[in-house]
């Protein structure tokens, strides 16, 4: 005598029970994304709103919400009331977190690819090394830096701060790029080698592309480093190399903390940023996404 067992079949209240529950987590993390991001944009928001706002407005406990608006506070940045024209050092802070981001871009490149691609005798050795440079504060290696910038006439140059930045983002940018480098197929590196591509011609018609939304977000992020950079900005210059995080500060006084107009200097001094985080968006979700699945 033979038994036949059947396989039990799934009922239609386990199947129905099963995507309410995702249904759910789905909701909550969502409503918990949008807290978190509410979180971290309500001050800018207020920030934004504050610099519309007279300065007896934006002095007051509790904060005016539906004070009335005005352009005082931007008035005052741009020069109109104060006499301080901004654009000397918004310029001195365009030229050097710009220049100094494709500096480091020129020599992270061909070292990321050495240390991926073609990689060279203990390697990891040499990644330790150059994060090993951002172990030391600032702070402590301030004083030979501006011995040294005294010494050889330097000091309130914007080339510099050009040079500074440079060594401060390169141990970066080196460790992001061979990230992004060790992602591209050796294969097609092979077949450009047997057609005659040089390394130059390979690094520029066949990695770039490839690797092009890693570079987006490694000179986003250098170009951030350098934009908020106020240490050496603050004492390596004086007037002529002044950066904007540099005047921004000097909207402090003693006279006291005048928030309108440190609210208008901030959003104006905080829209480049803004404004190139925007606008390669994309291709610094790719570039931070690329090699993070096998």
């Amino acid at each position: 005598m033979t038994t036949t067992v059947e396989a039990p079949e799934a009922t239609p209240s386990r199947l129905a029970v099963a995507p309410p529950r995702r249904n759910r987590s789905g909701m909550l993390l969502g409503v918990l994304a949008w807290f978190i991001g509410i979180v971290f944009v309500l001050p800018v928001l207020w920030m934004v709103l504050t610099s519309f706002h007279s300065e007896a407005d934006a002095a007051t406990n509790p904060p005016s919400l539906f004070a009335p608006l005005t352009l005082d506070g931007y008035a005052n940045f741009f020069g109109a009331a104060s006499g301080a024209s901004p654009w000397p050092p918004l310029a001195n802070s365009l030229t050097a977190s710009v220049l100094s981001t494709v500096l480091v871009l020129l020599l992270a490149i061909p070292a990321a690819y050495a240390l991926s691609i073609r990689p060279v005798r203990k390697w990891t050795d040499v990644l330790f090394f150059f994060l090993s440079t951002k172990m030391l504060p600032i702070v402590a290696g301030l004083l030979p830096v501006y011995l040294i910038a005294q010494g050889i006439g330097m000091l309130d140059n914007i080339w510099l701060l050009i040079v500074l930045y440079t060594a401060m983002n390169l141990p970066i940018a080196v460790w992001m790029m061979r990230s992004f480098l060790a992602e591209v197929p050796f294969e097609i590196l092979e077949a450009a080698a047997i057609d005659g591509a040089g390394l130059s011609r390979t690094l520029r018609t066949i990695v770039g592309p490839i690797v092009l939304p890693g570079i987006a977000a490694t000179s986003l992020i250098c170009f951030i480093f350098s934009w908020n950079e106020l240490l050496f900005a603050r004492v390596l210059t004086a007037t002529v190399a002044q950066t904007a995080p540099v005047f921004l500060t000097s909207f402090v006084t003693s006279q006291g903390l005048f928030l309108a107009k440190v609210c208008a200097a901030a959003v104006v001094v905080s829209l480049p940023v803004l404004i190139a985080g925007f606008a390669a968006q994309d291709k610094l979700v790719q570039g931070l996404s690329l090699g993070a699945i096998k």
